[in-house]
């Protein structure tokens, strides 16, 4: 019951922008932190940054400063704000539920051309 819809990815140039999103439902979303991974093929998926109930946002050393990780308790939504990208940001990007192992969505594709 579940769901994880991610949007907002797409290809853009080194140095630009895109702002993700994660509709979340099936949970009271408020209660639960929130994580923005991404999977790069014939690589781990890695954690990129992650929001706690409290707004409390962390960020992997490779994204720090360029992304920002956002939540609106009202539309059960996450955000992804990715600035200054670098091709070697291109992968898939999924939201997580932090305390829901193993469930994902879709994902969205985020290209970054060189």
């Amino acid at each position: 019951q579940v769901q994880l819809v991610e949007s907002g990815g797409g290809l853009v140039q080194t140095g630009g922008s895109l702002r993700l999103s994660c509709v979340v439902s099936g949970i009271i979303f408020r209660l639960y932190n929130m994580d923005w991974y991404r999977q790069a093929p014939g690589k781990q998926r890695e954690l990129v940054a992650g929001i706690n109930t409290g707004e409390t946002a962390t960020y992997a050393d490779s994204v720090k400063g360029r992304f920002t990780i956002a939540r609106d308790n009202a539309k059960s939504t996450v955000y992804l704000q990715m600035n200054s990208l670098k091709p070697e940001d291109t992968a898939v990007y999924y939201c997580h539920v932090k305390l829901i192992n193993n469930f994902w969505g879709r994902g969205t594709q985020v290209t970054v051309s060189s």
